[in-house]
C-alpha cells in the first residue's frame, strides 16, 4: 500500500467525522460488532446456518424479490458474475450474444473484457457521451442486438440517471427492436428519490435487473439478479458453473438484510441531503476563488457525485488527508484521479449517515480550510 493510501485510511479512522465514510474504511472488528449488534432483528439466528445457498440466503432473495417487485431472485457472490450469467442466459434465448451497452458502463471500464473472454458475449458501445443512451441512438443503432445493459446510475459519467420519461422512452426503443433489457442496478437503490417511483416501479421497467449490497446498502458484499422465475432458475444453474455455488454465505447474508432493513430506508434522506452539500462544496470553493471548480451533476441524482478541481491528483490528495490529520475532520475521503487535461482531477463523494452530521456551513468551512492549504502555483 502506498504511503498516501495508508495515511488515508488512517486518517478515516482516527479522524473526528468524515465527510463520506465508506464500509471499507472500518476495520474487521467494526464490521463484526455491527453485524452482532443488527443482525438478531433480522433472521432467527438460532436457525442452521446455510447451506448451499438454502436458510438465510434463500430468505434473502425472497426479499429482494419483494422488493423489486419480481418472481424470484438468487443470490450471487458477485455483481460481475451475477450480470455474466443474466446477460449469458438472455443470449440463449434471444440467439443474440450482442449486448448493447454504454462505453463507461461497468463491464467495458472494470471486469477486464469478461463479457468476451469468460460468457461468449459481444458488447457493442451505443455511446461514449457522458448520459445513459437516448431512445433514438437505440433506435438508430446500426447493428442488431439482443440485450440492452443499461447501468443506473452510470458512475463514471457522475452517478448520472435519465428522466423517468427519458428511461421508459429507451426501453420502449429496445423492445421495438425485439430486445430483452437489463438493468444495471448496482445502486439502483438510491434511484427513488430521482425518479420519483418505486423500487418495483423502476425494475419493472427491466426483464432482468442485478443489485449491489455494499455499494449502496454497506453490505459486507454480493449481489443479486431478480427476474422472471425461469430466468432466475437458469441462472441458478450458471452461478454454480461459475463457481458461485459456495458453501456457506451467511455472514454475507446476514449483512445484505440488515442493509436493507437499516440502510435502504435512510436511503432517500442521504440523496436530499448530498444536495445540501454539493451546494455548500459549490458555493465554498466558488468564495474561496478556486477557478474551474466543478461539482457534478450541480445536483446530485443520487447520494453520490463528482468534485472536479484544477490541481494535480497527488497535491489535492496530499492535501485531503494533511487536512484532516491536522483538524480531525475529514472532507474528502476517497483517493482524487487524473482526468480531462493536465492539472484536473476529480473524487466522488458519497453522502451516508457521518454526512449528515455536516450542515452546510461546516461543508463551507471545510472548504475554506482546503483551499488555504493547497500550495500555491499548482
Amino acid at each position: 500500500m502506498s504511503d498516501i493510501r495508508q495515511r488515508r485510511a488512517a486518517a478515516v479512522r482516527q479522524a473526528r467525522r468524515v465527510l463520506a465514510h465508506d464500509g471499507v474504511h472500518h476495520t474487521i472488528r467494526d464490521r463484526l460488532a455491527l453485524l452482532q449488534e443488527a443482525a438478531p432483528g433480522v433472521y432467527d439466528l438460532d436457525e442452521r446456518v446455510d447451506f448451499y445457498g438454502n436458510g438465510v440466503v434463500a430468505a434473502l432473495e425472497e426479499r429482494v424479490a419483494a422488493l423489486l417487485g419480481t418472481e424470484a431472485a438468487a443470490f450471487f457472490p458477485t455483481g460481475t458474475m451475477a450480470q455474466q450469467v443474466a446477460l449469458r442466459c438472455w443470449a440463449g434465448r434471444t440467439g443474440d450474444p450482442t449486448v448493447a451497452l454504454h462505453a463507461l458502463a461497468h463491464p467495458e471500464v472494470h471486469e477486464r473484457n469478461a463479457f468476451t473472454g469468460v460468457s461468449g458475449l459481444r458488447p457493442v458501445r451505443v455511446t461514449d457521451e457522458p448520459r445513459l443512451p437516448t431512445a433514438a441512438e437505440i433506435r438508430d443503432f446500426e447493428e442488431p442486438f439482443g440485450a440492452l445493459m443499461l447501468e443506473l446510475p452510470l458512475r463514471e459519467a457522475g452517478f448520472v440517471l435519465p428522466t423517468w420519461e427519458e428511461l421508459t422512452e429507451v426501453v420502449a426503443a429496445a423492445r421495438e427492436r425485439d430486445a430483452v433489457v437489463h438493468f444495471d442496478g448496482a445502486r439502483l437503490w438510491e434511484a427513488t428519490v430521482h425518479f420519483g417511483r418505486s423500487l418495483d416501479e423502476i425494475a419493472g421497467l427491466a426483464d432482468s435487473v442485478y443489485v449491489s449490497f455494499y455499494k449502496s446498502l454497506d453490505g459486507f458484499g454480493g449481489a443479486a439478479l431478480a427476474g422472471p422465475r425461469t430466468l432466475v432458475e437458469e441462472a441458478k444453474t450458471w452461478r454454480h458453473r461459475y463457481g458461485g455455488m459456495v458453501f456457506q454465505q451467511f455472514p454475507t447474508a446476514l449483512s445484505a438484510l440488515v442493509g436493507l432493513e437499516r440502510e435502504l430506508p435512510r436511503l432517500p434522506e442521504y440523496v436530499r441531503h448530498a444536495r445540501v452539500v454539493a451546494a455548500a462544496l459549490r458555493e465554498g470553493f466558488a468564495a474561496a476563488g478556486v477557478p474551474w471548480a466543478r461539482v457534478h451533476p450541480e445536483e446530485p441524482h443520487t447520494q453520490e457525485f463528482q468534485v472536479w478541481l484544477p490541481y494535480d491528483a497527488d497535491v489535492l490528495a496530499e492535501t485531503a488527508v494533511r487536512q484532516a490529520e491536522e483538524t480531525g475532520s475529514l472532507l474528502f475521503a476517497r483517493p482524487w484521479h487524473r482526468g480531462g487535461p493536465p492539472g484536473l482531477a476529480m473524487t466522488e463523494v458519497n453522502v451516508r449517515a457521518a454526512g449528515l452530521e455536516w450542515t452546510a456551513a461546516d461543508v463551507k468551512t471545510a472548504v475554506a480550510d482546503f483551499v488555504a492549504r493547497l500550495p500555491e502555483g499548482t
